[in-house]
C-alpha cells in the first residue's frame, strides 16, 4: 500500500496545488482521491445519538476522509459492509489496562478489547497508575504497584515522570489508544510515604508540582480512589487544593468514591461535585454501585436480601418496579443536585454486579500503615490479627472515616464473608483456589474465613485479587438495581477490569460492550441502538476531551467498528469469562484494521498514546 501510494503522490503531487476546503471536505480539482480503505455500503451510526444512514466512509492514513457515496472513489482496498452497522469505536474511560504495559506481551494480553470493539482506554483509575514514579518514596510507590500487578518493580520500571513513560509506551508499540490520568495514590505516596495523616504543605506542594508536570505531558486529568490506602486518608480539602490545575488545562477530576454504603453514597458524591464546582471543571463519578447498610438490623437484612437474590424470579414478581429502581434513583438525584449547584458531574457504570479489588482493600484501614512487611507482620501475629476481624465484624460504615473501625466502606460486614472469591495468586501452589470463595475453602480446612485470608496473604506475599458479589454474580434481582443508570443518558459504559496474564479474569474483559449492546439494548430494550452508540463514543470522548474521536466524521481518527446489530453480544459469563463475542466482523484503529472477519490482525500495533494536548 506505502508503494502504491508514493508513485501515485509522484504522478499527481502537483495537483496537491489545487487543494481547497469545503467545510470540512476535502475537494481536489484534477485529480480523484485515493483512499487506502473504503468501507462500502455501510448503515452508519455516527455516534451522535442521531439517526443511522446509508454512507461509504473512505479512509486515507489514520483519519476519515469522507463519508457518502464513494462508489466511484479510488481506493487500495474495499471493504463491503452491506447489512451491517459502521460506527466509532468504542472509548473504555474506567480502565486498568495501563497496568499491563511493563509487560513484554502487554499487546497480546490486551487482544479481548479490541475483539469486543473498544479502540481507546483511559488507564490510570482509582489513583493507581505505573506513573510517575519519584526517587522519594520509591519504596511505598513498589509496595503498592507489587499488590496489584504483581510485578518485579525494580526490573519492570523503567520510566520516572509521566512523559517518559508515554514515551517508553509508544516505543514498544500500542495495539489500542490509550490515555491516562494522573493517579492521586502515586502522588500522595510520594510526596508523604505510607503514612496515615493529611497532607501538609510541602507534601501538597509535591503532589502539585508533579500532577503539573504529568498534565503537561498530557494527561487527562487526575484520578482518586478514596476507598483505598493511601486516598483515605485525605480530605475533601485536599482533593480541591489539588485539583485546581485541572481547571488551567482542561482535565477531568475522576473518583474512585470514598464510600459506596447506601447511607453514605450521596455525601461521597456531593464530594466530586464539590471539587468539580469549586474549581471549575468536570467531575466523573466511577463504576457506581451500591452496598446497603441497615445498621443494627443489618444482619437479619443481609440474609433476607441474599434471600431475594437467590429467589430473584419470586422477587421481582413480587416488588413493583418504583420499589427497584428506588436506589438507583437516589443516585441519579444527588448528581442531578450537584448539577443544580453548578457542577458539572457525570458517571460510569459496569454492566455486572461484581466487582473486583486486592484482599487487602477489605481490612481495615489501620491494618495498613507502613508497607508491606509491616502489614504482613501484622498478619502473622495472633491477637493483632484477632483485632483485625473484631473491626471487621463490630466496625460501623460511618462519615468520615477517622476512626479505628469506622472506615466508611467495610465491604465483608455489609456484604458478608460469602461475598468474597479469590481472583488472582502468585504462587502455583495456590492456583487451584482461584475461582473459589473464602468460605467454601473455609469449611473444607474447618477454618473461619478470616483465618484463610490471612494466611493466604502471607504465602502470597501480600499479592491476592479478589472479586466480591453479594450473591451469586450477576443474578437478576441484583442486576435490576442497574437499569435506571444504564438508561440514564449521561451515563457511561466502563469495564473496570484488568487482565494480567494470571488468575480468573472479569467477563468483562471479555464482554463489556457485547453484553451492554446484546442483553440491555437488544433484549431489555433500555435504550436504543443509536443512543447506545453514543453513550460508549462521543459522550466519553467529549466529557474525557479526547478530540477527534468518539464520531464517524470527516477529519476524524477513523477508529471504526464493523458489526452486526443482531448479533452482537456476548456468552461471556463470571463462571465462563474467556468466551469472545458474537457479530463483530471488523475493527479499524488509526484506519489500520485490527481485526477483521472476527479475527485479530497478527502484527498490528496502529494505537496511540493520547495527550491532552495533541
Amino acid at each position: 500500500m506505502a508503494i502504491i501510494r508514493t508513485v501515485w503522490l509522484n504522478i499527481y503531487g502537483p495537483c496537491l496545488a489545487c487543494l481547497c476546503q469545503t467545510g470540512n471536505k476535502p475537494l481536489f480539482l484534477g485529480v480523484r482521491t485515493l483512499f487506502d480503505l473504503v468501507i462500502a455500503n455501510a448503515s452508519v451510526v455516527d455516534g451522535s445519538g442521531g439517526k443511522a444512514f446509508r454512507a461509504d466512509v473512505g479512509i486515507r492514513g489514520a483519519h476519515i476522509e469522507a463519508v457518502g457515496d464513494l462508489r466511484e472513489a479510488e481506493a487500495t482496498r474495499r471493504l463491503d459492509a452491506e447489512g451491517r452497522v459502521v460506527c466509532p469505536g468504542f472509548i473504555d474511560v474506567h480502565s486498568h489496562a495501563d497496568l499491563t504495559m511493563f509487560r513484554d506481551d502487554a499487546a497480546e494480553l490486551l487482544v479481548p478489547l479490541v475483539r469486543q470493539g473498544i479502540t481507546t482506554f483511559v488507564g490510570g483509575n482509582c489513583g493507581m497508575s505505573l506513573a510517575p514514579i519519584t526517587r522519594e518514596n520509591r519504596d511505598g510507590l513498589k509496595t503498592y504497584l507489587e499488590i496489584f500487578t504483581q510485578m518485579d518493580f525494580e526490573t519492570a520500571i523503567r520510566w520516572e515522570s509521566m512523559a517518559e513513560f508515554m514515551k517508553w509506551v509508544e516505543g514498544r508499540g500500542l495495539l489500542l489508544n490509550m490515555g491516562l490520568l494522573v493517579p492521586h495514590g502515586m502522588l500522595r505516596i510520594s510526596a508523604l510515604g505510607l503514612q496515615d495523616r493529611p497532607a501538609d504543605a510541602g507534601a501538597m506542594e509535591m503532589m502539585k508540582w508533579l500532577l503539573e508536570e504529568s498534565l503537561e505531558a498530557g494527561a487527562l486529568g487526575l484520578s482518586t480512589g478514596l476507598q483505598y490506602f493511601p486516598g483515605l486518608f485525605s480530605d475533601t480539602e485536599e482533593l480541591v487544593e489539588l485539583a485546581e490545575p485541572l481547571r488551567r488545562f482542561g482535565g477531568v477530576f475522576t473518583s474512585h468514591l470514598r464510600s459506596y454504603t447506601s447511607t453514605t453514597l450521596g455525601k461521597a458524591i456531593d464530594e466530586v461535585g464539590e471539587v468539580a464546582r469549586r474549581n471549575g471543571i468536570r467531575g466523573q463519578v466511577s463504576h457506581i454501585f451500591s452496598i446497603p447498610w441497615t445498621g443494627p438490623v443489618h444482619p437479619l437484612a443481609l440474609r433476607a436480601l441474599k434471600w431475594m437474590c437467590a429467589h430473584h424470579g419470586f422477587t421481582l414478581r413480587a416488588l413493583p418496579a418504583p420499589l427497584l429502581d428506588m436506589s438507583m434513583n437516589v443516585v441519579l438525584k444527588r448528581l442531578e443536585k450537584n448539577r443544580r449547584e453548578g457542577a458539572e458531574v457525570a458517571m460510569d457504570i459496569m454492566p455486572t454486579t461484581a466487582g473486583f479489588t486486592h484482599l487487602l482493600a477489605f481490612f481495615p484501614p489501620w491494618a495498613l500503615v507502613g508497607g508491606r512487611e509491616k502489614v504482613l507482620k501484622r498478619l502473622s501475629d495472633p491477637d493483632t490479627r484477632a483485632m483485625m476481624r473484631r473491626d471487621i465484624e463490630k466496625g460501623k460504615p460511618a462519615w468520615p472515616h477517622r476512626g479505628r473501625d469506622d472506615w466508611s466502606l467495610n465491604v465483608i460486614r455489609q456484604m458478608g464473608w460469602d461475598a468474597v472469591t479469590v481472583m488472582a495468586v502468585r504462587s502455583e501452589k495456590n492456583k487451584h483456589l482461584e475461582g473459589r470463595l473464602f468460605t467454601d475453602i473455609a469449611a473444607e480446612q474447618g477454618r473461619h474465613p478470616f483465618d484463610v485470608m490471612c494466611d493466604l496473604l502471607l504465602e502470597e506475599d501480600g499479592k491476592v485479587l479478589v472479586f466480591e458479589s453479594l450473591s451469586e454474580p450477576d443474578d437478576d434481582f441484583t442486576e435490576r438495581y442497574t437499569f435506571p443508570a444504564l438508561r440514564d443518558p449521561r451515563t457511561m459504559i466502563t469495564t473496570d477490569t484488568i487482565l494480567m496474564g494470571v488468575g480468573k479474569p472479569s467477563y468483562l474483559f471479555y464482554g463489556c460492550y457485547p453484553k451492554f449492546f446484546g442483553r440491555y439494548v437488544r433484549e431489555k430494550r433500555l435504550v436504543g441502538f443509536e443512543e447506545a452508540v453514543r453513550r460508549c463514543t462521543s459522550l466519553p470522548a467529549e466529557f474525557f476531551g479526547i478530540k477527534g474521536r468518539g464520531m464517524v466524521k470527516e477529519g476524524c481518527y477513523a477508529d471504526l467498528l464493523v458489526l452486526d446489530p443482531e448479533s452482537f453480544g456476548t456468552e461471556a459469563c463470571f463462571r465462563d469469562p474467556e468466551r469472545y463475542p458474537d457479530g463483530l466482523d471488523a475493527v479499524v484503529i488509526n484506519g489500520v484494521p485490527v481485526v477483521e472477519g472476527g479475527a485479530v490482525v497478527s502484527g498490528a500495533l496502529p494505537g496511540m498514546v493520547l495527550r491532552r494536548n495533541a
